[in-house]
């Protein structure tokens, strides 16, 4: 049980940490030339997927759900978190898109 708790509480720092990089960026950008907004509205946050590091705009609430956290322990194992990339998921777009739509 202690074991399970330890992870538990692990997983929610690491999403404060991921949510405070992520709000801390926002605020840094407006819009592009095709007038796309690269500011992210609140209740979101942004992950770049796929070899093409596509950016994708997601609700926070996507965080609680066990498959997401899954692409999350994959990119901490082979990105970390510490860099200045942004949030990377490794996984091919078609199944990022594929999964959130689902949910």
């Amino acid at each position: 049980m202690a074991l399970r708790k330890s992870k538990k509480l692990s997983q929610t720092a690491m999403i404060k940490q991921i949510l405070k990089r992520c709000s801390s960026l926002a605020k840094k950008q407006s819009y592009d030339d095709q007038g796309l907004p690269l500011d992210v509205p609140k209740g979101h946050f942004v992950v770049y997927v796929g070899q093409n590091r596509t950016r994708y705009i997601v609700p926070i609430s996507i965080l609680t759900r066990p498959e997401f956290q899954n692409l999350l322990q994959r990119a901490e194992e082979e990105f970390g978190f510490d860099h200045d990339m942004g949030l990377t998921i490794p996984c091919e777009e078609v199944v990022f898109e594929s999964l959130t739509s689902s949910l």
